[in-house]
């Protein structure tokens, strides 16, 4: 709850509590149905590969100055492949820390990760693992398990995987990645989304509602059996029920998200150009989701305190944008 306060003071003051980084473009993963390289992902003018891009000491004042900006409560680094930019990254986390923010840097592990992040407190770094060896190798290379394995080794990772429609296919799949990975002694936590497509979108990724429905009963009997799945039932729920657009959903409205060349903003999530709400799998919306249904003493959802506090909030930043001379 203490958490939760904090955002709505963040949210009361103008502010957004979280903001994600696109601090790269560059990767050297061409994974099938990355959003982020998606014709769409920026609105359709441009794409993340034709931003541009900041390295050494202007991509380091350039985050820095974006945390200054919107004091959020929590920051996630994501690209791109964020490890383009150790160098830069082993320089703003501890600095990231120091203004006491959480940071999470989403990663392939396609390079070794710094041993000295292991120390850094209130960083978790999220490494994407896209099933079990056989085809995760295939999308992912070349970032194979074998150079993912090696490359968390002194870290306590958090795994999360991407359900798409091709593991579902198979019987006990999901079984099989999260009893392999809640195995290893680098593993702090596990984290299963969903592919989460664009409105119109029919790929082999997509997930039909028969495929949705037994994901969320094999995580929901998962969560059971080992603890390493961190998802409270309340938020894999929402996966059977998601928000059916940005206006309900409160990791869109919360969440200021921001491409490569630190200005252009990506709306209306992460995910950016049209996605397909009723079919979403963040984790990220799940989670903030299922704090908003959550029913407090007083008799009300925290996500009606929340929507309040919005309507305040999105009153004073507008203010203070006017007296900056940025009014949108």
């Amino acid at each position: 709850m203490k958490g939760i306060f904090a955002a709505w003071g963040k949210i009361l003051a103008g502010y957004y509590p979280s903001l994600s980084i696109e601090v790269t473009k560059e990767c050297p993963l061409s994974c099938p149905g990355c959003y982020a390289y998606g014709d769409q992902h920026l609105g359709g003018l441009v794409t993340l590969n034709q931003v541009s891009d900041l390295k050494g000491s202007a991509l380091v004042s350039g985050v820095l100055g974006l945390l200054d900006k919107h004091k959020p409560l929590h920051v996630s680094l994501v690209g791109g492949e964020p490890l383009v930019r150790y160098r830069e990254l082993s320089e703003l986390l501890p600095q990231i820390a120091a203004r006491g923010i959480h940071a999470q840097v989403v990663t392939s592990a396609v390079r070794p990760i710094p041993i000295e992040w292991a120390s850094i407190p209130q960083l978790k770094v999220v490494v994407s693992i896209d099933g079990l060896q056989p085809e995760h190798d295939a999308r992912r290379k070349p970032a194979t398990y074998d150079r993912i394995l090696k490359h968390i080794e002194g870290h306590r990772i958090t795994v999360h995987c991407t359900v798409t429609r091709q593991q579902v296919k198979r019987e006990g799949y999901i079984d099989e990645f999260i009893a392999f990975w809640a195995g290893q002694s680098t593993t702090k936590q596990i984290w299963m989304s969903l592919y989460t497509p664009q409105v119109g979108e029919e790929s082999e990724e997509k997930l039909q509602p028969e495929d949705r429905r037994r994901v969320v009963e094999a995580l929901l009997r998962l969560r059971e059996i080992h603890p390493k799945l961190d998802m409270p039932r309340g938020m894999i729920d929402v996966y059977a029920n998601p928000p059916q657009s940005p206006a309900e959903c409160v990791f869109s409205r919360s969440t200021h998200c921001v491409s490569a060349d630190l200005s252009t903003k990506i709306t209306p999530c992460q995910f950016g150009g049209n996605p397909d709400c009723a079919n979403c799998g963040c984790i990220a919306s799940a989670g903030l989701k299922a704090i908003g249904r959550h029913k407090l003493p007083i008799g009300i959802t925290a996500g009606a305190v929340y929507d309040a506090s919005l309507k305040v909030g999105s009153v004073l930043r507008s203010l203070r944008n006017g007296r900056n001379g940025h009014v949108r």
